[in-house]
Formats: structure tokens, C-alpha cells, sequence
């Protein structure tokens, strides 16, 4: 027997593929599949089982492709009947205390609402050893050091899910022991759960006994606890749940590969409904762009913005740095669902900028020059923009500057003024360059990106405010 984790980069997701002998199952694939065929080859064995825990949120599921390629059984959740997101696809209905059998070993189905309605775990045994369970794969349940949301259905259903995620905890899994190795599918970084831990793999007993959302007097206690740190709601998350429950198209390849001329390129340019995603650096960007693009630089934060930010109708044209074809880049679309990537250009901004054409900047600041001119900013007709999230807002901001999370941006440009100068804040200067390109995508003329953000200001000993976090 080998388990497998797998990190799905910038989206701290983990999928897990379990040999026995020569055979295979796959829990909660991503959706560019390649590294699983790779892993089943390697070890001569054939992928049996698909599996997925959940309708996930915060990506688009491999399920579907996966088992089209392999042939393999795709099993998921049969507790979803009636519910607002259900599987709309051919498969194979798990209910709670359904068994598969894989080579010697056997995997048991847990239904574990709480997260969402449908969600499954899986109790993996060996049937040759003691009979004692040996590891739970927990999926959005139970993380190392937190728990799953159970926001994702709307504030209507947040409380009952609530109640019936520490019900599931506390007494649907009260007879796994101690022991037993835990599997979870995110890890630190993730915004399926709070302040889950760095821990990649933890047991079941640590959790019992460390993890705060577990350690709660009441039912009642661990509920409020939950509420009062739900993370920040991305919004591509409600189309990440549709398109999982409808089954994302199944992939021929990775879209986009096509290098474009700078003539195929300006053409479809031109073209409404088309955008162009920047994937250099922060610097790169303000020193010289295409106009109108958007920077979102190629980092591991990449998919969780690309999937926050860009509109899912759109057509994507990419321009990165010269010699490259972008493949990882456009993996990580496709991971949250946006597969209308067209192409890149062929060279990169080095093509365009020879070119002659236009070029555009975004004025770049250090944290010395911001705390400089800050006592003028009124008079200037500056304003501070701070796009970091609410905790992190809450934990220290900038004296006389607003707030407006870089993921609510595009919906909330109304509330700006074209006519005010905006220095714009985040953590460490992606943010702050995404919502600058935004802006300037919008018409806004007079944008600074603020290099090194609050970290750079906080470095210095400049001042912060700090304010009580209200609850989500």
C-alpha cells in the first residue's frame, strides 16, 4: 500500500492517489489530469476508482476528465438529491456506508454533511492488518488545525450547515480512534477554512485534542467559534459549485498553447469580449503594458486571483515574459474553470514594446515616499486604497485610507472617484498592482502602486490603525 498527496500549486488543495498492488483510486483530482497518468504509470498500476468528497468551490474539478481518460469508476456522493448543486453527469451514487474494494485494501463511505450537504469522507482499511481503520480522507470536514466553511450556500443555510458540521465532527466520527491518519484536502493558505495549520498530514486524536474548532465546551460554543472566523467569500466560488455540479467540458490538452504574431494578436485585441492577462511582475508591469491589461503576475497566488478576478465570458490573451509558452500559467486557469484562453504573444511584451505601439505605466512608490507626502494627501486630492482582506485590515491599516478588498474591486470601481489620485496598498505590492491594473482598465487615470505594502510600512515602524474584525 502508498498513499500519494498531491499540492494543486496557489490553491493549497490536496488530491491523493492510494495503490494497492497494481491498483489505483484517485480522491478529489485537479483538473489538468497529466500527474496522475504520470504517478499510475510510475508505479505500473491502473486507476480504478475516481472519487471526489464534495462539490468543490474554490476549483474546477479533474473528476470527470480523469475518469473519461482512464476508464476508471467515478464514484460521488448520492446525498446530494435535491439539494441547489447536484451532479448532473453520469456516475456512480456512493451513500453512507457503502464499500470499494481496492486490491487488499477496502475504503468505507462516510456521509459528512457540514461543509456542504453531499460531503463524503473516506475510511481507508487494510483487511490484513488488526481491522483498526487506518486513515480518513477528511476532504473539507476537517483540516489540520480547522474545519470546512459551511458558507458556501448563502447566508440562509449558513447556520444549520454550521450546526450540522459540529454535529458530524462530534458525533458522526466519534467511533474513528485516535490514531488514525488524517488526509484533508487543503492546507495552509487555503480560504475553504480558517487558519488552517501548516500541517500537511495530522491524526485524528491531535485534531480531537489541539485543533480549536474541536475543542469548544458546547455545540453551541463551536458553532458561534466557527461563524466568528469565517474567512473572506470569494465570488468565483458560487460558479466554481455550478460548474462542478454540471461537469466542467472535458479537456483535448491544455488550452492556449498557440504563440500569436504580434498581428494575430492586435487583432484579437480589437475583439470585444477579449482580455489580456499580464503575467510579469508587479515592477515589470508599472514600467511598461499593454494598454488596458491586467496584471496578475504568474505566482503561486495566481489561480485564486485569476478565478477571483477575470471575468468567466471572457477571451484571455496572455503576454508573459519572452521565450516562454506559459504552460504552467495556463494549467492554472484552466484549474478554476477559465478555458477560453486563446494564446499568447509570440515574444512577449519585448514584441509589442519593439513594435512602436503604445505602451502604458503605473507609477511606482516606495512606503518612505507615501509616509512623506501622506500629511499633504488631502490637499493633493490623494486617497489611500488599501485591497487587502478584512482580517488583515482589522490587524493594522494605514491612518486616513479605505478599504476595498482587491476581490470586491471590480464590483465596487462605482464607489471610486476617476477624479481622485489613488496610492494603492496590499501585503507586499501583487495585490495593490492587480487593483491598479484594474483601475486603469476602468479609466482611472492618476493610480500609484505602493511597492512592498504593509509589510515594507509596518518594517519601517510607520503608524497603523488597528480596528475590532467584524464577523463575516
Amino acid at each position: 500500500m502508498k498513499i500519494e498527496q498531491m499540492e494543486t500549486p496557489g490553491l493549497a488543495a490536496f488530491s491523493y492517489v492510494i495503490f494497492s498492488g497494481k491498483d489505483a483510486a484517485v480522491i478529489d483530482p485537479r483538473r489538468d489530469t497529466a500527474i496522475y497518468h504520470k504517478s499510475a504509470a510510475h508505479h505500473g498500476a491502473k486507476i480504478r476508482y475516481v472519487l471526489e468528497t464534495h462539490i468543490h468551490a474554490d476549483y474546477a474539478s479533474g473528476a470527470r476528465q480523469l475518469a473519461k481518460e482512464t476508464g476508471a469508476l467515478l464514484c460521488l456522493s448520492g446525498h446530494d438529491e435535491g439539494e441547489e448543486y447536484s451532479y448532473q453527469f453520469p456516475h456512480q451514487k456512493l451513500r453512507d456506508g457503502d464499500q470499494l474494494l481496492l486490491g487488499k485494501l477496502r475504503l468505507e463511505v462516510l456521509h459528512t454533511p457540514g461543509h456542504t450537504p453531499e460531503h463524503l469522507c473516506f475510511v481507508l482499511y487494510d483487511p490484513t492488518s488488526c481491522g483498526q481503520p487506518l486513515a480518513l480522507f477528511s476532504g473539507d470536514l476537517l483540516f489540520a488545525g480547522s474545519v470546512g466553511r459551511p458558507d458556501l450556500l448563502g447566508q440562509a443555510r449558513t447556520y444549520t450547515l454550521a450546526r450540522e458540521l459540529v454535529h458530524t465532527l462530534k458525533e458522526r466520527i466519534a467511533r474513528l480512534p485516535d490514531g488514525m491518519l488524517l488526509y484533508p484536502a487543503h492546507g495552509a493558505g487555503s480560504l475553504c477554512g480558517a487558519d488552517l495549520a501548516e500541517r500537511t498530514v495530522s491524526t485524528l486524536g491531535y485534531e480531537r485534542s489541539c485543533n480549536p474548532f474541536l475543542t469548544q465546551a458546547t455545540e453551541e460554543e463551536a458553532v458561534r467559534h466557527i461563524l466568528a472566523t469565517l474567512p473572506e467569500f470569494p465570488e468565483y466560488y458560487r460558479r466554481m459549485k455550478k460548474l462542478n455540479s454540471e461537469g466542467p467540458p472535458i479537456l483535448d490538452g491544455i488550452p492556449g498553447a498557440r504563440a500569436l504574431s504580434l498581428e494575430e494578436f492586435v487583432s484579437l485585441q480589437e475583439e470585444d469580449n477579449t482580455v489580456i492577462v499580464d503575467l510579469r511582475t508587479p515592477e515589470a508591469f508599472g514600467g511598461a503594458h499593454i494598454p488596458g491589461s491586467l496584471s496578475i503576475g504568474f505566482s503561486p497566488a495566481f489561480s485564486l486571483w485569476a478565478g477571483w478576478i477575470l471575468p468567466y465570458e471572457a477571451n484571455i490573451l496572455l503576454v508573459g515574459e519572452p521565450g516562454s509558452d506559459l504552460t504552467e500559467a495556463r494549467s492554472a486557469l484552466v484549474r478554476v474553470g477559465h478555458d477560453r484562453i486563446v494564446g499568447y504573444l509570440e515574444g512577449g511584451i519585448r514584441t509589442w514594446i519593439s513594435s512602436g505601439r503604445q505602451v502604458a505605466h503605473v507609477p511606482q512608490a516606495s512606503v518612505e515616499e507615501l509616509a512623506d507626502r501622506l500629511p499633504n494627501f488631502n490637499k493633493e486630492g490623494i486617497e489611500i486604497l488599501d485591497v487587502r482582506s478584512p482580517t488583515e485590515w482589522c490587524n493594522g491599516h494605514l491612518p486616513h485610507a479605505r478599504h476595498i478588498p482587491c476581490g470586491q474591486l471590480p464590483k465596487r470601481l462605482h464607489e471610486l472617484s476617476p477624479d481622485i489620485s489613488y496610492w494603492v496598498v496590499c501585503g507586499s505590492g501583487y495585490r495593490s498592482s492587480i487593483a491598479t491594473s484594474l483601475l486603469k482598465r476602468a479609466g482611472f487615470v492618476c493610480v500609484t502602486n505602493v511597492d512592498g505594502g504593509m509589510e515594507a510600512w509596518k518594517t519601517r515602524n510607520y503608524p497603523v490603525i488597528r480596528e475590532e474584525k467584524t464577523q463575516n
